[in-house]
């Protein structure tokens, strides 16, 4: 990033898949008054002026998959995850939500990143029989986790609902299609979603990458970042980022993944939660959406502990008032 800025003198940078990366480059950017667009859902507990958060925050993702796990399916839970930030601070919010209510943590197993002998996590898994696990694994340690844990749990004669915040539709395939199926997800888009907008986009991507691709949340989520930045550009007359990130802010782009627009109180989006599982054929399968897009809220400061118990709320207003024990992490 230092160099496209020195010798390229670009103003906008649109990237960064994990939170390791973009901790690198939001220094960077904040240093040269420069702005990231930010596609990936993240932990949250941040804010930059010089960042456009066009990705999921917790209470897009996290906080509804764990009311839907307290509501329908059990309060204690096991966690695989990889040792890092993104992990650390999702099953920090996990602890405080399912501990309030009355669950228990029952194990929290972490791999370095890119680890595949996972072994070791998966017996514990049968040999405890937990009746969830919450799955933060990411890249092809999380697809050696889903087929060990599917053979190991299918020899055993266990069914044990996985619930995640960042499987997607391509990384599906990667796993395998009996290994993949069952999987409880939460995202902001799914290839599914039935809108005219999100159709036209599906078979752009198809016609340019091959009918058997799938169109991935970050995938998605890229693309939004570069339509809202063109737009924020066109209005703003000029690439300036002072004048871009004012024109960016409170303006709704009908994306695939529905409205979405920034908040400019904290340079994150609304967006729509959404809750599917994984069936055949590399999809996903939408059983719950909230009724309109949400206010994010990165630092959960509205976050009402004591809420979380009942039924989802049909609107999807998934936080409520009061902050806990979540601290701000840097």
């Amino acid at each position: 990033c230092d160099d496209l800025i020195r010798e390229h003198g670009v103003e906008h940078i649109v990237g960064c898949y994990t939170s390791a990366s973009r901790k690198q480059v939001i220094p960077i950017v904040e240093r040269t008054e420069r702005l990231l667009w930010h596609p990936a859902r993240y932990e949250g507990f941040e804010s930059s002026d010089n960042v456009i958060y066009v990705g999921a925050a917790p209470n897009h993702t996290v906080v509804p998959l764990v009311r839907h796990m307290l509501e329908n399916i059990a309060g204690d839970v096991f966690c695989a995850g990889s040792n890092y930030v993104w992990t650390w601070e999702t099953n920090r919010v996990l602890r405080e939500i399912v501990t309030n209510a009355g669950g228990r943590i029952l194990a929290e197993r972490l791999l370095e990143l890119g680890e595949t002998a996972v072994d070791h996590i998966v017996r514990e898994i049968i040999e405890r029989k937990p009746p969830a696990v919450f799955n933060t694994l990411v890249g092809q340690s999380s697809y050696a986790f889903m087929r060990a844990l599917h053979q190991a749990s299918r020899r055993a004669g266990l069914s044990t609902p996985v619930l995640s915040c960042s499987l997607c539709e391509p990384e599906l395939k990667l796993i395998g299609s009996a290994a993949a199926v069952d999987c409880i997800t939460s995202s902001a888009y799914f290839e599914s979603i039935e809108a005219p907008e999100n159709r036209a986009f599906v078979a752009r991507w198809k016609s340019r990458h091959g009918t058997g691709s799938h169109v991935s949340v970050d995938g998605q989520s890229t693309y939004v970042c570069v339509m809202l930045l063109a737009r924020a550009i066109r209005r703003a007359g000029s690439a300036d980022v002072t004048a871009v990130r004012r024109a960016a802010a409170n303006h709704r782009y009908d994306s695939p993944q529905g409205p979405i627009w920034v908040d400019p109180d904290n340079n994150h989006c609304f967006l729509t939660p959404r809750l599917a599982r994984s069936v055949p054929g590399c999809q996903f399968k939408i059983f719950w959406e909230a009724g309109a897009p949400v206010r994010p809220d990165p630092y959960l400061s509205n976050l009402d502990l004591a809420s979380i118990g009942g039924k989802l709320d049909p609107r999807g207003d998934a936080v409520a008032k009061r902050p806990t024990h979540l601290r701000v992490v840097k």
